[in-house]
């Protein structure tokens, strides 16, 4: 069939595993176990999801009056990402060998200790010594995190191997549900009882899914794959789809150490309302993730479109979310909520059927590739031309990524008419007798 989902080639790097449940020689797990791994694991990303928007705010605040620049701040942001890479790749080659419950449940601890620890990071002497902590402390997260994602999406991957975009679409509902409660939340804590505790009541939520985890999710055996993650990347399509996916995690990278400064600047609003603007975003891309992950699902030829269109249509909402100075539209806070809200309904109409088309498992290594770039770069352009035409440049990512997908089936579509032509004229030579009939 003429669509992404087509996609033929080798298996996952170690990510690709056969998951067993207890009965040995089972190959796959059972409908009831799935469903109670997609609860947890979704509940897992919530948590974890949330409290990377809790640092939106009073993070960057606390940053900011122990003398750390803008640039600075996007780099905290942006090594997360960067060191999540390393860590998927790693735990997903040695994810046969750790067990994908034990990796899930360690992942989940040492991601709620670790977000306590930020909450005390404002008792870190200024300077050098707290740049390191905050460095430190996200290197730490990013590897907990990756660990808990590696194993829950390799869990879901084998459990509904012919409905992945629909059920890890129903889970983007979820990391939604955290940036919807994150921002608002850890607005109103951050303004009624300081800095510290927002990150306690997250990381102390997050250690108490810990112990449920352990009780309820059943022991599996992992057989390893077969291929490695850079013979799958080396495909062109999975190459372009790779970098379609880089392009809009850079996207939302961008707005993590920007967004919130700018309202601010822009429109003088208390931080518990800066949170509400966030809410435009997340809460569309929470209600369109799943419906686009069934779209996927039951009409598989519409991905492709629904990815090149989605990637245009991110690339006009970055520009206008200044807007851009060149467009002469003065900015208002009526018409940023709606960009956001148009975003992300475009970011679920790019991402969703993304997840098929790259096996789920290796698909957060690939978007977290060059997704560092994102707030480290954006940090940097904020501070030198402003977020108008930083965010305008950002949009470019998504623009070439849309455009260059576009072309690629446009040049596959062509590829499979001539190879259908070529056939249907060797079967008629071949219906062709070789000698006239003699009369």
């Amino acid at each position: 069939m003429d669509a992404p989902g087509d996609l033929e080639g080798p298996r996952a790097p170690g990510g690709d595993h056969e998951l067993r449940g207890r009965e040995p020689g089972s190959c796959m797990l059972s409908q009831s176990q799935g469903f109670c791994d997609i609860v947890l694991a979704s509940r897992s990303e919530q948590n974890v999801t949330s409290y990377i928007c809790y640092f939106v705010l009073p993070c960057r605040g606390k940053a900011e009056k122990k003398g750390t620049s803008n640039m600075i701040i996007g780099m905290i942001f942006g090594c997360f990402a960067l060191f999540e890479l390393l860590a998927c790749l790693v735990f997903g080659n040695y994810l046969v060998h750790i067990g994908a419950k034990f990796m899930f449940v360690a992942g989940m601890f040492v991601s709620g200790g670790v977000t306590i620890l930020f909450g005390v990071l404002d008792r870190v002497p200024d300077g050098p010594v707290f740049i390191a902590m905050c460095f430190l402390v996200r290197v730490m997260d990013a590897v907990s995190f990756a660990a808990a994602v590696t194993a829950s999406s390799s869990i879901l991957a084998k459990a509904f191997p012919n409905n992945v975009a629909t059920v890890l679409g129903s889970l983007e509902t979820f990391s939604g549900l955290g940036l919807i409660l994150g921002p608002p939340v850890g607005g109103f804590l951050y303004q009624s009882f300081g800095y510290e505790v927002p990150f306690i009541v997250l990381g102390c939520i997050v250690l108490l899914m810990v112990p449920l985890n352990m009780y309820i999710l059943p022991n599996y055996e992992s057989d390893p794959g077969e291929h490695s993650f850079w013979k799958l990347i080396a495909l062109p399509k999975v190459g372009l789809i790779a970098f379609v996916i880089n392009s809009l995690s850079s996207c939302f990278g961008f707005l993590d150490p920007t967004l919130s400064l700018f309202v601010l600047e822009k429109f003088n609003l208390p931080a518990g309302y800066v949170g509400l603007v966030f809410l435009g975003l997340a809460l569309s891309y929470a209600i369109s993730s799943p419906l686009f992950g069934l779209l996927s699902d039951k009409m598989p030829p519409l991905r492709k479109w629904l990815l090149v269109f989605g990637n245009l249509i991110t690339a006009g909402c970055y520009i206008l979310l200044g807007p851009v100075p060149v467009l002469h539209i003065k900015s208002q806070l009526w018409l940023l909520v709606l960009i956001l809200v148009v975003n992300g309904i475009s970011a679920g109409m790019s991402i969703i059927p993304t997840f098929p088309e790259i096996l789920s498992f290796i698909w957060l290594d690939v978007c977290l590739s060059i997704a560092f770039l994102g707030p480290t770069l954006g940090g940097f352009l904020y501070e030198k031309i402003g977020f108008e035409w930083a965010a305008a440049i950002q949009g470019l990512w998504a623009l070439i990524s849309g455009l260059a997908m576009g072309l690629f089936y446009l040049l596959e579509y062509s590829r499979r008419r001539r190879s259908k032509s070529q056939n249907i004229l060797s079967t008629e030579e071949e219906r062709t007798t070789l000698l006239p009939n003699e009369t």
